[in-house]
């Protein structure tokens, strides 16, 4: 009879060594982000770089192998990064854009795959099967990526609405090919896929579509006893989607994001908070996934596969991606300074190396040096593309000029008044700034109630004039809270002459 070993059991030292290093981690991971907004490099890298320096080849020693776990944390982590990414898009900004980022998701992924496969297995020599999931798992770009680099770079709000909805529609196609080419058995015919794709992002689009409109309706009237339910209640109904469509058999990625995208242009209460802690958890996921990844990684094993990577991503970047962009934009007609800049806007992040464990997880022949082959062509080709894109724009002379910056209006419910009590910061571009309160025609049964300036707080006359840094206190009746709103973002935006067809701060000079 074998002994059975001895478990040690998890003490309270043991529970305070691990958080003190978790904190740690965070702390660095945090400077890190620093020093990505100065030198213009997308902060996953230093993030990965986190991670391999704690592994097994770096300093940290960490043995860490388990894809199935990197897998599933790394799922979780793309749900709360696109319900973060969905939250952030602004509908008016994505609505014209939305039929070609459909195309690029769709049309610019097929072509993408193809060619990249094509290269993968005429270039470097791998087996179809390989060569096909490797062309799936590069084709999906990464809005953190992009944006990331491209902060001090204000674009036209179609390229900006374009590379947004684009990173969150295609990762569901993406995932749906990876999952079918790492299946055991022959791949189905291309006309089984292209039904399947069909069929899961419709029912994926339906139920986050559904999802967000009534988790909205709720949220709107139904008032939550502290302020800070309403940031969890937003995500919980986010996660609720992405769980919904998954469920269904439909595209859950595609659900999140769209169901975020609602709840994201719905006017929430407390939406200042819920856009912070939102975003607090998209940092921190992406963070704990990149730092997962960096440590699966073993980096003495990927000198063998670093030229084919750079080869393939050559391909993919020089190749796939503009063709890709180009057949999918003959319908819109765009300039070709657009499409060279939507081409090399093609970044790959999170979701590429995520993907890259579904082969791992499904045993799939040569999947480690899929792996190997997928990260190293992430980390060279985000070296060169990122720094360069906002290079790139001023070359291209591609720029949105510098647009007054945008409204943060909070709004704190109160039920039983059957009113609302708006917050309103005014920003530093703010046009606000030199607005008298008389002027700035509030719908009756709004009106502003108080100003605080410089820390101290009076009751504002008609003539008074609102100043940059002015918080001020607006009081409106339910009947047109989202009036007296969309004036405020109209003047805001366009002025004291801004007219009422404001919509949504849209501004439309009289």
């Amino acid at each position: 009879m074998r002994a059975r070993r001895k478990e040690r059991p998890l003490t309270v030292h043991h529970l305070n060594q691990l958080l003190l290093i978790c904190s740690l981690v965070l702390l660095v991971a945090v400077a890190a982000v620093r020093i990505s907004s100065r030198s213009g490099l997308p902060s996953l890298l230093l993030y990965l770089g986190i991670g391999v320096a704690m592994g097994q080849d770096g300093i940290g020693d960490v043995h860490f192998d388990n894809a199935e776990l990197t897998q599933v944390i790394g799922y979780a982590a793309l749900v709360v990064i696109l319900a973060e990414g969905g939250l952030g898009t602004k509908w008016k900004e994505v609505r014209p854009s939305l039929t070609a980022a459909a195309v690029l998701s769709t049309v610019g992924v097929a072509v993408s795959v193809g060619v990249t496969a094509a290269g993968a297995h005429y270039l470097v020599g791998l087996e179809w099967r390989q060569a096909l999931i490797i062309g799936a798992v590069v084709s999906s770009t990464d809005a953190a990526a992009v944006f990331s680099v491209l902060r001090k770079v204000p674009l036209p709000s179609r390229i900006t609405g374009v590379l947004e909805a684009e990173s969150g529609f295609n990762d569901a196609p993406v995932v749906i090919l990876v999952v079918a080419f790492s299946t055991a058995g022959p791949v189905d015919h291309w006309y089984v896929l292209l039904g399947e794709i069909a069929l899961e992002l419709a029912i994926g689009a339906a139920l986050g579509i559904a999802v967000g409109w009534l988790g909205a309706y709720g949220l709107r009237h139904v008032a939550l006893p502290a302020s800070g339910l309403y940031p969890i209640a937003v995500m919980a109904i986010a996660v609720a989607a992405y769980a919904a469509g998954a469920m269904a058999h439909g595209s859950g990625f595609l659900a999140v994001y769209l169901a975020s995208m609602v709840l994201g242009n719905a006017r929430l209460p407390h939406w200042p908070a819920t856009r912070g802690f939102a975003e607090g958890l998209g940092w921190l996921a992406q963070i704990g996934m990149f730092v997962l990844l960096g440590l699966l990684v073993t980096p003495h094993d990927l000198l063998d596969d670093t030229w084919h990577a750079v080869l393939i991503g050559l391909v993919l970047t020089v190749v796939a991606r503009p063709l890709g962009v180009v057949l999918g934009m003959l319908p819109f007609r765009l300039p070709w300074q657009e499409k060279a800049l939507l081409s090399w806007a093609g970044l790959r992040g999170a979701v590429p190396i995520i993907l890259a464990t579904i082969p791992m997880v499904n045993g799939v022949q040569d999947s480690q040096r899929i792996f190997n082959i997928v990260f190293v062509l992430v980390v060279v080709y985000t070296l060169i593309q990122g720094p360069t894109l906002p290079w790139l724009a001023r070359k291209l002379r591609i720029g949105g000029g510098s647009a007054a910056a945008d409204l943060g209006i909070e709004s704190a419910p109160l039920e039983r008044l059957r009113g609302h009590l708006l917050s309103v910061e005014i920003p530093e571009d703010s046009r606000l700034h030199g607005v008298e309160v008389g002027e700035l025609r509030l719908p009756a049964g709004s009106a502003v109630t108080l100003v605080v300036r410089g820390g101290e707080s009076f009751v504002p006359l008609p003539t008074t004039v609102l100043r940059r840094d002015d918080e001020l206190l607006v009081v409106a009746t339910d009947p047109v809270r989202d009036a007296a709103e969309k004036r405020l973002r109209a003047i805001s935006r366009g002025g004291k002459l801004a007219s009422w067809l404001g919509t949504d701060g849209e501004t439309h000079q009289s």
